[in-house]
Parts: C-alpha cells; structure tokens; sequence
C-alpha cells in the first residue's frame, strides 16, 4: 500500500508541475480550439507509455547485473525531484505559452504534438524512471508495474484534459494563472521534500 500511495503522490505532483506539455495543450487550446487541445493531451498520455515501456524492459536488466548503477540512477533520480521542486518553487513568472501561428491543425497532428511532446521530454523520462528505480520494488509482480504505468498515463490524460478545457475559455485561464504562483509554491515544497526521503531511502544490494 506504501509503494501505491509514493507512486500515486509523485505521479499527481509531477503531472501538474508546469511544463512543456502544459505549455502545448494551452498552446492548441487557445490557436486551434477545444478539440485541438483534448487531442494534445491523449497523445500526452500516450507519450507516456513509450517512457514505461523501455523503463520497464531495462530496469529489470539493470537491477539484475548492476546494483551500483542502480543506486546512481536513484541518486540522479533523487536530484531531479529536488531540482525540479526548487525550481518549481522559485518560479515567479507565468508559464510562458507560445502563441505564435494559428494555421488549421489537423487532428492528427494536433495528437502528434503531444505525442511528441511528452515522449521526447527530458522531465518525464526521469519521472518514470526515477520513480521505477525508487519507489517500485524489485519484488513487485510484473502486472502491478504495467497497472502503475497506466496510471501514469490516465493521470496525464486526466489533468491535461482540464487544462484544455480550462485554456479554451479567457475566463477560466485567467484565474488559473492568478493561483500559479501559490500552486507552484505548494508544488515545489513536496516534491523536494520526496526527493530528499527518497536519496535518504535504504539503497539496492
């Protein structure tokens, strides 16, 4: 129950941290409309999966052969919530959106973009493996693991969907952004705090 409760915890925290794929969904809701960004945060979500998979095929190997690896990795894994929590934190401008261009976008495209985003983004990757090499246990049936990654990625489904529906409206948006300071703040604060737990954590042998 630990384990759910650390991989759920970090998933929601890391989910609704700004990044690049918050700043895309907002990006096609507001140049190509409503659809446009629901479709940006499923390919998100699918994005996703990609990190689980190879995550998944490669830690296994890892823990097996390498356990001094293995601890690098949940060292390096520590460090990034601690950066990306302080980082969170200080933060004292608005998410800065790109909102140049407004051609027509295809529906496919508009799920390519978040396709993209998240499978080639630096943050997630270290997000799912990071959280894989700490929190997950090497003992953990392999269906549970598969249940986790799913998760992951209807939790991204879940939040980027409200921000698509949040951005298509002026109103909605602006109020948003009047609390992202203090979201970022609160945000910021917890996910340094895991990640110093999760360094002081019993490493692997």
């Amino acid at each position: 129950m630990n384990e759910l409760i650390a991989v759920s915890v970090i998933t929601i925290l890391a989910v609704i941290s700004p990044g690049a794929d918050f700043a895309m969904v907002t990006r096609n809701s507001y140049l190509y409309g409503r659809k446009a960004g629901l479709l940006a945060a499923l390919g998100i979500a699918l994005g996703v999966q990609v990190h689980v998979s190879y995550t998944m095929l490669g830690v296994g190997l890892l823990i097996a052969k390498a356990p001094l690896l293995f601890n690098a990795i949940k060292f390096i894994g520590a460090a990034y919530l601690v950066y990306i929590g302080y980082k969170t934190f200080v933060a004292r401008s608005q998410v800065d959106v790109d909102l140049s261009g407004g051609e027509p976008i295809s529906d496919l495209a508009a799920l390519r973009t978040g396709f993209l985003t998240n499978a080639l983004n630096p943050k997630t990757t270290l997000f799912v493996v990071s959280t894989y090499t700490q929190v997950v246990h090497v003992d953990t049936p392999v269906f549970t693991q598969i249940g986790y990654g799913l998760f992951m990625s209807f939790a991204h489904w879940a939040w980027f969907t409200l921000v698509a529906l949040f951005f298509s409206h002026n109103r909605l948006r602006n109020t948003m952004l009047r609390g992202q300071q203090l979201l970022n703040r609160g945000i910021g604060t917890v996910l340094v705090g895991l990640g110093v737990a999760l360094a002081l954590a019993p490493m692997g042998h």
